[in-house]
């Protein structure tokens, strides 16, 4: 079974020593801390492109430490209790033996982690360091200090520590904006308790993201071999320049290296510590919609010609959008001028903004583009829509319009069956048909179809009318409430 599985170890070994160097400068950031930023691209390689990298990883093996991390954790209890069982209890006449607690456990944990200014300062995983209550920094020449968290943020996987120390070794930054797939980069660890495993690869792709493994995923793929241990660590380019923060693989059943690893860019790495050391925390932009991948099932729905895009299927009552007058069915294909291509990318386009800065969408509202300002508030998961699981699956209903799916309205007791909200309406999907072409297209028992190519539905007779009406078409657009969320399903009709 494949998974992705973050490089953080959690066994007794050391971890990374990565690479860094070439011709650096200080500067001093909008925070005052100095960090390195590369100011020159020493020709390391590039007069002779098969001479080693033994300079270059000799430079930067002192900017890369090693982290050890541990917190305590409760040990839930193994089994069915026998104390509990009424056969044992009558043998102790109501006194009950003493029951043994959970207990504690420390619980260790190793990765890595990036030296980027001379007097401390530290870039790592936060999933090294997550809920720690005792960090230790171990640097390249064995010296071991105790590190303070500054901050963390846990949906980009970033936390900075401080030591101190100084007078350290520290990688300066590269552009990660600059990297490219087909680029040589080199990663140095201590993957299974192997000390300064050096290893070479490309970058295999940019901008990965969709994977489930962050909230916000931005990823350098890379085949240079990432195995357990080497989360935090660094990712370099042939001049010594950070380019990337080592954080996760796709595995096998082995959970070791298949050539396929993930890394945070620098940039985004050097901005989420920025705004650390500046106020405590990251803090993102937020709108208030649900996006959804533009199919081009869904453009020709919509007929929205451009081949970019993200559809909203949902917005958020006093949200930023609601406020601005977007509403369900829209298509943003731009923000500030630079076009959309998908939900990752909208996503990360909008929490790259502060609160409180307004940005201008290019919208298209039945095939008319519009010009919408939003004034952006502060993103926290809990406003984000999400989909839950919902109550017990109503039975009954009657054969709708629509091949093999059977639907019933909604009421006051299936609102409350189906943990609805006052006030929702349409008809809920009580049978489908495997082989139907709805359920093909993911519709499931349980649904809520709340339009049907763009006409509001409030009872079963209105349902079947707009099917009916739109039977002509390729296909028929539902509106489609799934817990919390509603997204658009295009079923074909032939």
């Amino acid at each position: 079974m494949k998974g992705h599985i973050r490089t953080s170890s959690v066994v007794l070994v050391a971890v990374i020593a990565l690479l860094a160097g070439a011709l650096i400068a200080t500067m001093t950031g909008t925070h005052g801390i100095p960090v390195f930023v590369s100011t020159a691209h020493a020709a390391a390689i590039d007069q002779a492109p098969f001479q080693s990298f033994a300079p270059v990883v000799k430079r930067t093996m002192p900017a890369v430490v090693n982290i050890s991390s541990s917190k305590m954790v409760k040990q839930q209890q193994q089994g069915p209790n026998m104390f509990d069982d009424p056969f044992f209890r009558q043998f102790f006449g109501g006194r009950m033996p003493q029951q043994q607690r959970p207990r504690s456990e420390r619980e260790t944990s190793l990765g890595s982690g990036v030296v980027v200014s001379p007097d401390g300062y530290i870039l790592t995983n936060n999933h090294v360091v997550d809920g720690a209550t005792d960090v230790k920094v171990s640097f390249y020449d064995k010296s071991e200090y105790p590190a303070k968290i500054v901050g963390t943020d846990k949906y980009a996987d970033i936390a900075v520590l401080k030591v101190n120390r100084s007078g350290l070794t520290a990688l300066p930054f590269g552009d990660s904006s600059k990297a490219q797939p087909g680029d040589v980069v080199l990663a140095m660890g201590e993957p299974f308790g192997l000390r300064g495993t050096v290893t070479m690869g490309i970058i295999s792709a940019t901008g990965r993201g969709g994977l489930g493994i962050e909230r916000f995923e931005d990823f350098i793929q890379t085949d240079a071999a990432i195995n357990q241990g080497n989360s935090g660590g660094a990712l370099v380019d042939t001049h010594g320049d950070l380019i990337g923060i080592n954080t996760a693989i796709l595995s096998g059943e082995t959970g070791g290296n298949q050539g396929i690893g993930f890394a945070i860019p620098a940039n985004l790495a050097r901005n989420e510590m920025d705004q650390i050391m500046k106020h405590g925390k990251v803090t993102r932009g937020y709108m208030g919609i649900l996006p959804q991948e533009l199919t081009p099932e869904l453009a020709k729905q919509f007929n929205v010609p451009n081949d970019h895009g993200v559809a909203i299927a949902q917005v958020e009552p006093n949200s930023p959008a609601e406020h601005a007058g977007l509403k369900v069915g829209d298509v943003i294909t731009a923000i500030n001028g630079n076009n959309i291509q998908d939900v990752n990318e909208f996503r990360l386009q909008v929490a790259g903004f502060a609160p409180g800065t307004t940005i201008h969408l290019k919208v298209d509202r039945n095939g008319q583009n519009q010009d919408v300002a939003v004034t952006l508030g502060e993103f926290n998961l809990e406003a984000e829509a999400n989909g839950r699981p919902q109550g017990n699956m109503p039975s009954g209903g009657e054969k709708g319009a629509l091949q093999g799916v059977t639907v019933q309205a909604l009421n006051s007791d299936l609102r409350r069956e189906l943990q609805l909200p006052e006030g929702t309406t349409g008809v809920v999907i009580t049978d489908l048909s495997d082989d139907s072409p709805a359920a093909q297209a993911g519709l499931q028992q349980g649904d809520v179809i709340v339009q049907v190519n763009h006409r509001a539905v409030n009872s079963v007779a209105d349902f079947n009318q707009a099917v009916r009406q739109g039977a002509s078409r390729d296909s028929t657009l539902l509106l489609v409430k799934r817990g919390e969320g509603t997204q658009f399903v295009v079923v074909p009709n032939k």
